[in-house]
C-alpha cells in the first residue's frame, strides 16, 4: 500500500482525489461546528477526586476566573536498527530511550462581556530521541528541538480574546480549555491576539490532533508538508479572526516568523516576515447523527529562506551553505483534512500537506508533501468506553531540489545523514489509551519508520512509547 501511495507519479492524483472527495463531501447535511479536544473542559477531571474542589473551580468562573491545568510524560525509544553511515541529523542506529515532560497552568480572567484573557504558564523537560532529530514525521510531539536536562518554565501563551455574538441564542459551544465554558451564541466572530500556538485555531481534527491524549507523531497531528509558523519550542505571536455559524467557519491569522532556520528568535521585522493562513470548515451530520468536518487550508510565509539549489552548490563546493537568503521570498504551502464518525465507537480522518519544496522549510519540519489517514476506535464493546485504540500513518516526500541537498551531504535541521538514498518516508503509528481515572490517562504507543528522514539505507526503527496524563 505504502509503494502505491509514495510513488510519484501517484501523488497528483492524490491530491486531485482528495479534493474531489471533499468537494463531495459539501453536499451533506449540515450540523453544528464543534472543536474537538482530548479532554473537554466539561466532563469530571481529577479535581473530582477532591471533596469542594470541583465547587471551587466553578466558584471561580462565577468570580470571572478560571484555572486549570494539565501534566504529560511520555518515555520514548526506539531499538536497534540497520544503519551504515549517519550524520550530524540521523536517528541514532544504537537503542536509545529519553522521556519528556510537561506542565500547563492556564490561567483565565473575564475582562468584560465577551472578553477574556488567558496566561499559560508552561514547564517542560526532556529531550526527544536523538535530540529530536533523523524523523522527518518525528515520533513525539511533546519534544522541542531546545530540549533541557532540568526543568524549564516559559509563558506558552497570553493573549486576549473578544467574542462577537451574531445571533441571539446559546446554541453554539466550544470545548477550547483555554476559554470560559459559555454559554456561546452559534454564530459569531472570535478575535484573538497575542502568544499562541497556531494549531490552537487551525488544522484542528477530532482524531488526530493531540499528542496528549492521542497520535503522537509529528505528521499525524498536523499536515506535515504545511510549514507551520512557530518558534523551535512550537509558539508565536499573531492575530486571528474566526467567524463560525455551525455550518460553516472561516478563519483568518496573521503570525510572526522565526528570524532563522527552526529558530527561537521572532523576527521582528512583522510587515516583511510574516505567516497568513486561512482555513474554510464545513460541518455536517450523515445518516444516524454522525458528525464530520472537511477543512482546507492555504498559507503563505515570507522569509529570507535560501533555495535548495543555493545550498546544494555551496556544499557541493565545499563551503557552508547559507543560512539567509537576501531577499526574502515566499512559500506557498496548502492542506486539507477531514473527519467523519462512521459508528459509535469508530471514527476516520485524513490529511494532505504541500509546500513548493523550492526554499528550505523554515520552521515546522522538513516535509514538502505529506499524506496520513487512520481511524480511532473506542473501548465500548470491551466496556471501556472512555478507552481508545488508534491507527494511522503518515507518507511524506520532498522535492527534488531538496532530495539534491541531502544526497550532496547537506544537513538540515531535523534531517541529514551526510549521504542519501532517497525514498518517501513512511511511519505507522498506532496507540491504546486508557482511562485510569477522571482526568488521568495511560497510554502504550508503536511506531513502524521505514526510510527515516528519506534515507532507504537506512532503517526501519521500531519506536516504543509510553505515555501519561492528568488534567485538572
Amino acid at each position: 500500500m505504502f509503494r502505491l501511495l509514495t510513488h510519484r507519479a501517484h501523488r497528483p492524483a492524490l491530491v486531485l482525489a482528495g479534493l474531489a472527495l471533499a468537494g463531495l463531501l459539501l453536499a451533506i447535511p449540515t450540523a453544528q461546528a464543534q472543536r474537538s479536544v482530548a479532554a473537554p473542559i466539561n466532563q469530571p477531571n481529577l479535581d473530582s477526586a477532591i471533596d469542594g474542589a470541583e465547587d471551587w473551580l466553578a466558584g471561580l468562573e462565577e468570580q470571572g476566573w478560571f484555572l486549570r491545568g494539565q501534566m504529560t510524560t511520555i518515555l520514548q525509544g526506539h531499538l536497534r536498527m540497520h544503519s551504515p553511515y549517519q550524520g550530524p541529523a540521523s536517528l541514532d542506529r544504537r537503542p536509545v530511550f529519553r522521556n519528556t515532560q510537561s506542565i500547563d497552568l492556564v490561567i483565565g480572567r473575564r475582562l468584560w462581556n465577551n472578553a477574556e484573557a488567558v496566561v499559560v504558564p508552561m514547564m517542560t523537560r526532556g529531550f526527544g530521541m536523538s535530540n529530536a532529530v533523523g524523523v522527518a514525521s518525528f515520533p513525539n510531539n511533546e519534544a522541542f528541538r531546545l530540549g533541557s536536562r532540568d526543568p524549564y518554565v516559559l509563558v506558552s501563551r497570553a493573549f486576549i480574546r473578544q467574542t462577537i455574538d451574531l445571533s441571539f441564542d446559546a446554541e453554539g459551544s466550544d470545548p477550547d480549555p483555554m476559554r470560559f465554558a459559555g454559554p456561546l451564541a452559534l454564530e459569531r466572530i472570535t478575535i484573538t491576539a497575542g502568544k499562541v500556538s497556531v494549531w490552537d485555531f487551525f488544522d484542528d481534527n477530532r482524531y488526530a490532533h493531540d499528542a496528549r491524549g492521542q497520535f503522537l507523531g509529528w505528521g499525524m497531528v498536523g499536515a506535515a508538508g504545511f510549514d507551520y509558523a512557530a518558534d523551535a519550542r512550537g509558539f508565536t505571536n499573531g492575530l486571528v479572526v474566526e467567524w463560525e455559524n455551525g455550518t460553516w467557519a472561516v478563519r483568518q491569522g496573521a503570525f510572526m516568523i522565526s528570524k532563522r532556520a527552526n529558530g527561537l528568535a521572532l523576527d521582528q521585522q512583522v510587515f516583511k516576515g510574516y505567516q497568513t493562513i486561512t482555513e474554510v470548515d464545513r460541518f455536517w451530520r450523515l445518516g444516524n447523527n454522525r458528525p464530520g468536518a472537511v477543512r482546507f487550508l492555504a498559507g503563505a510565509s515570507s522569509t529570507r529562506a535560501p533555495t535548495w539549489q543555493a545550498m546544494s552548490s555551496a556544499v557541493l563546493a565545499g563551503d557552508e551553505p547559507p543560512i539567509t537568503a537576501q531577499r526574502r521570498s515566499v512559500k506557498p504551502n496548502l492542506a486539507m483534512n477531514a473527519e467523519q464518525e462512521l459508528t459509535d465507537i469508530l471514527g476516520v480522518f485524513m490529511r494532505l500537506g504541500w509546500n513548493d519544496g523550492l526554499r528550505r522549510n523554515w520552521m515546522y519540519t522538513e516535509q514538502d508533501w505529506s499524506v496520513s489517514a487512520g481511524l480511532a476506535l473506542n473501548g465500548l464493546h470491551w466496556n471501556r468506553p472512555d478507552d481508545t485504540i488508534g491507527l494511522g500513518f503518515n507518507v511524506g516526500g520532498i522535492s527534488r531540489a531538496h532530495r539534491q541537498f541531502l544526497e550532496a551531504g547537506g544537513i538540515g535541521f531535523i534531517t541529514g545523514d551526510g549521504r542519501l538514498r532517497y525514498r518517501p518516508e513512511a511511519v505507522v503509528e498506532t496507540y491504546y489509551d486508557a482511562k485510569l481515572y477522571h482526568g488521568l490517562n495511560a497510554a502504550v504507543n508503536l511506531q513502524l519508520v521505514q526510510n527515516p528522514a528519506y534515507n532507504a539505507d537506512r532503517g526501519p526503527a521500531v519506536v516504543l512509547g509510553l505515555r501519561l496524563r492528568a488534567a485538572f
